[in-house]
């Protein structure tokens, strides 16, 4: 429950479709893959439990939460057990993310040392991220650009046009997650005092942001195959998602409050989903080369 499995696709699917691009690209390391992905399994576990803790220490989390459980809050765990997870996560993605840093050199050490500083920033210390409503903005670079730009990097040692984008798409995925976790607390959190952007624009510009997010990822990969940076079979089978997205979009302007929790969800499967799709289109443009 303190690690929350259905957030987990928020780092496994711009840990897959950059693996797969690199693979689409002809240079592949199935140990750099592996790696990849426990490490970005990791943060994003060290993510939840320092939002658990930290949330119930700055006193963000009541018995009014709407939200999944905290258990910290709920007093399921003491806060020095959680706290100590959180660490141990932390360390551990460290641990396995030496791997990367010896293959990517010092560019992957720097973006493994904002990685765990963004972790522990986002509800800790005396300027959480949050607060500052940047999450949906740390969401789109941690999981997006650095997630997907990265892995890729690690693979080929450069960067390209493809990458960017899809990394770009990725994070709009994510930063759409992250708004509807802010939306539906925008009551309490107000209350809290911590002003996320959803507290900051009001739930009507939420739900126009959200259109935006969740189906801005189809131009962008639309654009990338007129381009010529991404094949047609990734625009073909990603399109598959967009129903998904439409109806997604739909359902959040007429919902509020706890009644967001599904959506949530739904939205963390949409990446997935959109992710899924995107690899399968690249893998069938090389088979079919």
């Amino acid at each position: 429950m303190a690690i929350r499995p259905r957030t987990l696709p928020a780092a496994i699917s711009p840990l897959l479709l950059g693996n797969v691009l690199a693979w689409y690209q002809g240079q592949f390391s199935w140990l750099v893959a592996g790696c990849a992905m426990l490490c970005g399994v990791l943060l994003q576990i060290g993510v939840n439990l320092a939002n658990d803790y930290f949330d119930f220490k700055s006193g963000v989390d009541t018995e009014a939460r709407l939200g999944p459980t905290r258990v910290t809050q709920a007093g399921l765990l003491a806060p020095t057990a959680v706290r100590n997870a959180m660490a141990l996560s932390l360390v551990l993605a460290v641990a396995v993310g030496l791997y990367l840093i010896y293959v990517g050199g010092w560019p992957i050490a720097v973006l493994a040392a904002l990685a765990v500083a963004g972790a522990l920033g986002y509800s800790g210390g005396p300027y959480p991220i949050a607060s500052l409503g940047l999450g949906e903005v740390a969401a789109f670079v941690y999981f997006g650009l650095v997630a997907v730009v990265g892995v890729y990097f690690i693979q080929t040692g450069h960067t390209d046009l493809p990458a960017w984008l899809l990394a770009s798409a990725l994070g709009l995925y994510n930063a759409a997650i992250m708004l509807v976790n802010n939306t539906r607390d925008i009551a309490t959190d107000t209350e809290a005092g911590k002003r996320t952007l959803a507290v900051r624009i009001g739930q009507h510009s939420a739900r126009m942001l959200y259109r935006a997010l969740v189906l801005l990822p189809f131009l962008m990969i639309t654009v990338a195959w007129l381009l010529g940076a991404l094949p047609g079979q990734t625009v073909l089978l990603a399109a598959i998602a967009a129903p998904m997205a439409v109806k997604l979009a739909s359902a959040f302007e007429q919902t509020e409050g706890a009644a967001l929790n599904p959506l949530l969800g739904r939205t963390a499967q949409l990446t997935l989903v959109y992710s899924l799709l995107c690899s399968l289109g690249l893998i069938l443009a090389r088979w079919m080369a």
